[in-house]
């Protein structure tokens, strides 16, 4: 049996140094590992991603020179051994020589010193390391430069909750399949199952376990009644309030936990779940499947309609726009190393592009529905602002609710309020 902490540490190296993210990483490394070591490993390589630029301040304080780019795989194993011992269960002896041991399975026998001394250290200095967090504002918030700065510019006065936020893990959440079964019926199944769970607050089918659980544990999971969805992303199939008979378009669907949503609140209407990737269209058919409801799926780029497009216009449209995801940190603590401060510009354009190809193919009187997974304002407020200001017959009407905060253009969620991920929603109505 593999050491888990050599996988670790390669899959770290993959999104750390070539840009891999994470869910790949994992899918790539686990798929010929034993299962019983997949918790370990993912708890492992979340945990380092989500604290990583506080687990580089240590190590930088640990030794005396900074290990040579081409032995950065090294790096990553440090940084999964200062984890371990900061933040795993494991007892310390075990954590250092179990790590120094994985420096064997990487074919680096040449660090094993390295690693002892480090991991030793570390285990000695740990009280000194987290005294010295307060010099050093991106290893104590564990957030790179770049985020912290637009954090604080967009939200001053929630900074401090935003980045504690980003740095828990979310709750399992799930949304009941209304056409299987009630929420009602779905939490006695659960409560069946010793698995502790409560309504969500804000969506009618939401349901919040009290504690991660696989999901071939559900029950009803592979019957379709229920599927793994966060209750602010929920909320886009209740704004989007389609009706029977109506045609609707899902830009952007993959992986179709929206698409899926849409049809169990109403079954009876022509969904076109539209997306550029061929790859990502595969989960969306999957997750179809799964719920037992039917869609035509579509590959096609949302600001290219002339390529897809059959010239029937929409009565409603969900753009679930490609965005920085600032607001989902928690469950892709990668996002911190994979974007940068240079890409919300090119995301803002491309948002942008969409909106315009987007809106005259929606009917007179219709509505799109904008959301992102971002707490950004250029992406959200200043989007909307922008797009209105530009099309004569585009009105933003307030979202009348109590979640998130609102304002004239739309509403914003932020990490971890009221146990949600951060989201942005857009309610725009063609005259």
């Amino acid at each position: 049996m593999k050491n888990p902490r050599s996988i670790a540490a390669q899959v770290i190296y993959q999104v750390a140094h070539e840009g891999t993210n994470l869910d790949d990483a994992l899918a790539q490394h686990l798929s010929n590992i034993d299962q019983s070591q997949h918790a370990f490993i993912k708890a492992m390589c979340f945990g380092v991603l989500r604290f990583y630029p506080r687990l580089l301040f240590f190590i930088s304080q640990l030794m005396d020179k900074p290990i040579r780019n081409k032995e950065k795989l090294i790096e990553c194993l440090l940084l999964a051994g200062v984890y371990e011992l900061y933040y795993m269960q494991t007892p310390e002896h075990a954590a250092v020589s179990e790590t120094v041991d994985a420096a064997l399975e990487l074919k680096k026998k040449w660090a094993r010193g390295l690693i002892n001394a480090v991991l030793r250290s570390a285990q000695r200095e740990q009280q000194t390391l987290d005294s010295m967090l307060e010099q050093n504002e991106a290893a104590r918030v564990a957030h790179p430069k770049w985020l912290i700065r637009a954090f604080k510019q967009h939200w001053p006065d929630e900074f401090e909750n935003i980045v504690e936020a980003n740095n828990q893990p979310g709750p399992l959440t799930l949304r009941v399949n209304q056409q299987a079964t009630t929420r009602d019926d779905y939490l006695k199944q659960l409560q069946d199952n010793q698995i502790e769970a409560k309504p969500c607050a804000f969506s009618a089918v939401g349901v919040q376990c009290q504690q991660a659980v696989d999901v071939t544990e559900l029950p009803g999971f592979e019957k379709g009644q229920v599927s793994v969805q966060d209750q602010a992303a929920q909320l886009a199939a209740e704004l989007l309030a389609v009706k029977p008979g109506e045609r609707i378009l899902d830009a952007c669907a993959a992986p179709g936990g929206k698409t899926a949503h849409i049809l169990e609140s109403c079954p009876d209407i022509e969904l076109i779940a539209l997306d550029k990737s061929a790859h990502r269209l595969v989960k969306v058919s999957d997750n179809l499947q799964r719920i037992g409801l039917k869609a035509t799926v579509l590959e096609g780029e949302a600001q290219k309609p002339d390529n897809w497009w059959d010239n029937h216009a929409f009565d409603r449209i969900l753009l679930d726009a490609p965005c920085s995801a600032t607001g989902v940190i928690r469950r892709h603590p990668d996002i911190k190393l994979l974007r940068r401060a240079d890409d919300i510009d090119e995301l803002v354009k491309i948002q942008a592009q969409m909106l315009s190809a987007l809106w005259p193919l929606l009917k007179s009187g219709g509505m799109l529905l904008y959301s992102t997974c971002s707490i950004l304002a250029e992406e959200n407020v200043k989007q909307i602002q922008q797009f209105v200001q530009n099309n004569n017959d585009a009105e933003a009407q307030a979202i009348d609710t109590t979640w998130g905060r609102g304002n004239q253009y739309g509403r914003q969620i932020l990490p971890g309020e009221d146990d949600m991920d951060g989201f942005f929603y857009a309610s725009i109505y063609k005259d």
